[in-house]
């Protein structure tokens, strides 16, 4: 069945009022920040300790991230945890009415359907500096079938969306058992316990930096070679990415084909600002300006390395700064002069063993994991399209 159309524009907020925390020094506020977002747990804090004005939002409005638009950030606002007034960043478009069920219009923006014309609104640099623009998204249409029907087609998506979720929690498990076994091994990296010799991370890899090559040579991006940018990181393993260029691009361009068991890092973007992406590739690719490379030199294996990073995520989540614009970002220095512990090759080499052992099971778990994402978008296709 097709049910009818409207122009999200139509469900927009536009006048919601805002608020500056300042002028309310002592009063507590629950904050929807971007980052809160991705925890799922709204920020509880004094007047006095946030920055700027913010948008007034309440429970069941639906917030839409208009900044690094890739990473679908979508929340509905829960309700309060206590006797406090709702804020949200001012990166977000709100959603606000009486036609559409909050569960229902939350799956439409995250959903395949609508996430390929809103990426045709954003404009910026690239990275964490692009943004949508309101006044373009707001054309972007969306069903709008009755509210019970709504009911039943968020229902039904809210249980394919779990079953991705539990296979999510899977691959993070089997990351822990592994960052586990690391430690009971060698100790923690960053207090060195067992006393193991150390060098300084730029003795140990060679660092390749990456590139975006010209968007105006349609050519460079006709072909099959990966190019992975940070919205590929999502895995340990890294071996696919969205975007693919030409073998054009090394001939003509300086971007460098980067080898198998290559340990990348991202070094810029807002994801910094709660995780620090770490991977190793499984095939030969190349990166774009947000990422940097390892290239392992033969005192150290790879996967010792990338499990040494892995192990002291904390800490190197500490060294983000903050650039002049705001976003996140490693300043290299920091990096190079990491101290890594080097036990010797045998030792080495007996923790990769075990790794190689249990990346089967993780191997199985992403398979999972991308089945029931595929699923999840199958699923959400035909909603939209009225074919529930």
């Amino acid at each position: 069945m097709s049910w009818p159309k409207i122009p999200v524009k139509d469900l927009m907020l536009k006048r919601g009022g805002s608020i500056n925390p300042a002028k309310f020094p002592e009063e507590t506020f629950e904050l929807l920040s971007i980052p809160a977002c991705d925890k799922e747990q709204p920020e509880i804090l004094k007047g006095n300790e946030i920055g700027s004005s913010k948008c007034c939002v309440q429970p069941d409005d639906v917030l839409l991230s208009k900044i690094v638009p890739h990473i679908r950030r979508c929340w509905i606002v829960p309700s309060p945890s206590g006797d406090y007034r709702q804020i949200g960043s001012g990166e977000w478009i709100i959603f606000r009415s009486d036609k559409i069920y909050s569960p229902y219009l939350k799956h439409f923006l995250t959903s395949d359907v609508f996430h390929k014309q809103f990426m045709n609104t954003t404009a910026g640099v690239g990275g964490s500096l692009m943004r949508a623009r309101p006044a373009e998204v707001e054309r972007i249409e969306i069903p709008l079938p009755p509210l019970p029907e709504q009911k039943r087609i968020a229902a039904i998506l809210d249980k394919a969306d779990a079953i991705r979720r539990k296979r999510q929690q899977a691959i993070q498990l089997a990351d822990e058992f592994l960052r586990s076994v690391f430690l009971d091994m060698f100790g923690d990296p960053v207090t060195n316990p067992k006393k193991l010799n150390t060098h300084v991370l730029s003795e140990l890899v060679n660092v390749v930096s990456g590139a975006t090559p010209s968007k105006e040579n349609e050519s460079f991006w006709i072909g099959n070679f990966p190019w992975i940018s940070p919205k590929d990181m999502k895995t340990v393993e890294i071996s696919e990415s969205i975007d693919h260029i030409s073998e054009k691009v090394f001939e003509l361009t300086n971007l460098k084909k980067l080898p198998a068991r290559s340990i990348l890092i991202v070094v810029r973007g807002m994801i910094l600002a709660h995780t620090v992406p770490i991977g190793i590739t499984t095939t030969k690719v190349s990166i774009n300006q947000d990422i940097k490379a390892f290239v392992c030199g033969e005192k150290i294996l790879p996967e010792f390395f990338l499990w040494c990073l892995k192990s002291q995520h904390d800490y190197l989540l500490s060294k983000v700064s903050t650039a002049a614009h705001g976003t996140k970002r490693f300043e290299m220095e920091h990096i190079l002069s990491l101290k890594v512990i080097l036990p010797d090759i045998e030792q080495q080499s007996n923790f990769v063993r075990i790794r190689n052992k249990f990346i089967n099971t993780i191997s199985a778990t992403n398979t999972s994991k991308l089945a029931s994402t595929a699923l999840c978008s199958s699923i959400s296709q035909k909603a939209f399209a009225g074919q529930l």
